[in-house]
């Protein structure tokens, strides 16, 4: 098994380019992530949360600061660092195992090494007998569970999550942040979740960063210290959600007011 990874973001920047002019997107970003463990980013549509995850698994390069695992700084893509969409983004034409097995094509692994890490992961997420299903067989929340095999399958040292159980139904939702959390625990890979669901996050994390927009920014790190598995009732839950909406309220007011 792959060492969890140790993820550092300093004094990270980033800008687009709106009609000629520089908009500031991310402000001083600064977020150290210990190994093994999971950390939620929560806040406003547009406040950068994805684009964090973006450039964490290096499908953009074009900021200012330092983002590294294990004090190298990142560069490019790597198999070191998966990510999991809100979409499966499975492709229909393969079957289940093909479609979790097209995250090792460039791994070196052996051919016997891929079957048997791919086995291991179908049978993680509780896939096992839809090895050879289609994407069109598969429920919503069988997809993402596929599409978390998937992410998983070459043992990388980070997950990134970008709102992976957002386009399911409320009963799916709660079962599979069971089934994520079970997987973490595992498999004990470093997670980063991006979510809109405060009680997710809540339920999920280790710790939460609370962002604001305009430009996006962290405003607050809470952490979650409740026993597993936490009890979404508890007057201690209730507490830690109050603290995040507060403070997503408060730019909120904000925003009107200006």
């Amino acid at each position: 098994m792959t060492s969890p990874g140790h993820l550092e973001i300093r004094d990270v920047e980033k800008f687009y380019d709106v009609d000629g002019r520089p908009l500031k997107i991310l402000e001083r970003i600064n977020v150290n992530v210990a190994a093994g463990e999971f950390v939620s980013i929560v806040g406003p549509s547009g406040c950068g949360k994805s684009t964090i995850l973006r450039l964490v698994v290096g499908l953009d390069g074009d900021y200012s600061g330092v983002i590294s695992l294990h004090g190298a700084p990142i560069r490019g893509t790597s198999l070191k660092r998966g990510i999991v969409f809100q979409d499966h983004r499975l492709l229909p034409w393969l079957t289940l195992e093909q479609n979790i097995g097209l995250s090792l094509e460039n791994s070196g692994w052996s051919r016997e090494e891929k079957q048997r890490t791919i086995r291991e992961h179908i049978q993680l997420v509780g896939l096992r007998g839809f090895e050879k299903a289609y994407p069109y067989q598969l429920s919503g929340g069988m997809a993402q569970r596929a599409a978390i095999a998937r992410g998983l399958v070459n043992r990388p040292e980070v997950l990134l999550l970008d709102e992976p159980l957002g386009a399911l139904d409320a009963l799916t939702r709660l079962r599979l942040q069971e089934e994520l959390l079970r997987i973490w625990r595992i498999e004990k890979t470093t997670m980063i979740l991006v979510t809109h669901d405060v009680d997710e996050a809540i339920y999920l994390s280790d710790r939460i960063l609370v962002m604001h927009a305009n430009p996006g920014r962290i405003v607050d790190e809470v952490r979650v210290d409740l026993p597993l598995p936490r009890d979404r009732g508890s007057a201690s839950f209730a507490a830690i959600k109050r603290r995040i909406l507060g403070q997503m309220s408060d730019y909120a007011v904000h925003v009107e007011a200006a």
